[in-house]
């Protein structure tokens, strides 16, 4: 019962993201590692669940691995320069067979419909067609790439009117010329083109971690543009991330982040539910790089007071903190400070001046789910700031549970008369907090 109850409240909290997501165009890259591994049909589902939900979905298919295979197979040398497949005529027509394949088995796994699979009765139309216009990429260094190509023009006009007919729209790494050349291209350039071109909410990046990982390997849930172009020049040619195509990835994403495209995701494909984790839930599954504030720490306004009461009232109703009304929250909201996560507020702080030398930190809360998480020194550490920027020297906290907390973090324990005046006068001995103070 408990693990039904979980599973209803995540249902119910993930409707503001339907709500969101619905009508809005995706553009998803299905790279050929992607597509070869056996998480790709747990994949499938998931795109037609949010096909199912009324979002518009552009799928860009590369064919990285399997073109490899199948011209070592015809005895055709691999060639490359600078990262890139120099691509000549015998090449392509290997090429063109096995992206052609690819594309059919594609359309295939969405056309399934058994009773008893995620996919009875979703009756989904792909299109395909040739809405990428290329250009051969040319002589760099002295070498030729021959039908190498990259993207001229996107026919985002055509792309729209599938779109809007309910299809899915189904892109390959291949773009046409208007000469009837053939040319073999990126496909994160594809889909980076193509987001932008249809001024995209989202550009959806699988790739063969759970998202892009700092100097210590830990996830980096979310960057800004900036954010990302640094790490992404921070990593060497000998990095796993440049060698398994995440630096690709992240390319991508800074790309079409610094255009027209808000939000960009790197997600495992081979995490099961990867991608419905990352787009109904707060905290995601990979790495966001987006325009927009992921997680922003801000003053608070006239708006926030029912988060934070929602948000206190269980330490309240623990004794842990002193109860407020919504009224007298209204009148100190100046005082506080709160972080926000994807229009949630997940923590609050607050900072009230008692005199010339000393300010009180008090209703420090953050949300159970967000504990442990260093938000609370992000909070401290602000309003110590914001303490010092308005002229005082020292500050002071009453608390009852988290002394050890406050120890921990510079703070020295004072008696009850060493308190300000102004304090000390209201200080409530029934509920015999334990005070501390901290030189700025």
């Amino acid at each position: 019962m408990e693990n039904l109850s979980q599973y209803i409240d995540w249902f119910r909290n993930s409707s503001s993201y339907i709500n969101a997501h619905r009508k809005k165009v995706f553009v998803v890259l299905l790279t050929g590692e992607t597509i070869a591994h056996e998480n790709f049909s747990n994949i499938v589902h998931d795109i037609t669940l949010l096909h199912s939900l009324g979002v518009k979905l552009v799928l860009v298919h590369g064919a990285r691995p399997q073109i490899s295979d199948a011209l070592a197979q015809a005895d055709i040398e691999l060639k490359y320069h600078q990262g890139l497949r120099i691509t000549d005529v015998d090449g392509l027509q290997v090429i063109k067979q096995t992206v052609g394949a690819m594309s059919i088995d594609i359309e295939a796994q969405f056309s399934m419909g058994l009773a008893n699979s995620p996919m009875h009765g979703a009756d989904i139309r792909v299109s395909r067609g040739n809405y990428i216009t290329a250009r051969p990429l040319g002589i760099i260094d002295g070498v030729d790439f021959a039908l190498t190509g990259k993207v001229r023009k996107v026919n985002a006009t055509a792309i729209q009117q599938h779109l809007d007919t309910n299809s899915i729209v189904l892109l390959s790494n291949l773009g046409y010329s208007p000469t009837g050349e053939v040319f073999n291209l990126p496909a994160e350039e594809v889909a980076t083109d193509v987001a932008i071109a249809m001024r995209a909410d989202k550009l959806i990046l699988f790739v063969p971690q759970r998202g892009v990982m700092d100097e210590y390997s830990n996830l980096v849930s979310a960057l800004s543009p900036v954010a990302a172009e640094s790490l992404f020049d921070a990593l060497a040619d000998d990095n796993p991330q440049a060698i398994n195509g995440v630096r690709e990835s992240l390319a991508a994403a800074i790309k079409a982040s610094s255009k027209s495209v808000h939000r960009c995701h790197l997600i495992n494909f081979a995490d099961n539910g990867a991608l419905i984790e990352e787009l109904f839930t707060r905290d995601g599954n990979g790495t966001l790089v987006s325009r927009d504030h992921f997680e922003l720490l801000r003053a608070a306004t006239i708006e926030d007071v029912g988060g934070i009461l929602e948000l206190i009232a269980p330490l309240e109703a623990a004794g842990v903190l002193v109860h407020r009304s919504r009224e007298l929250l209204e009148s100190e909201i100046d005082y506080f400070k709160v972080i926000e996560l994807e229009g949630t507020i997940i923590a609050c702080a607050a900072i009230y001046p008692l005199d010339d030398e000393c300010g009180e930190i008090a209703c420090i809360a953050i949300h159970k789910d967000y504990q442990e998480s260093g938000r609370g020194d992000h909070l401290l550490r602000a309003l110590e700031k914001q303490a010092h920027k308005q002229g005082l020297s020292k500050v002071i906290v009453l608390t009852t549970q988290t002394a050890h907390w406050f120890l921990e973090r510079g703070f020295t324990p004072i008696a009850i008369t060493e308190l300000p005046i102004k304090k000390q006068q209201m200080y409530n001995y029934q509920r015999n907090s334990k005070a501390f103070r901290k030189q700025l």
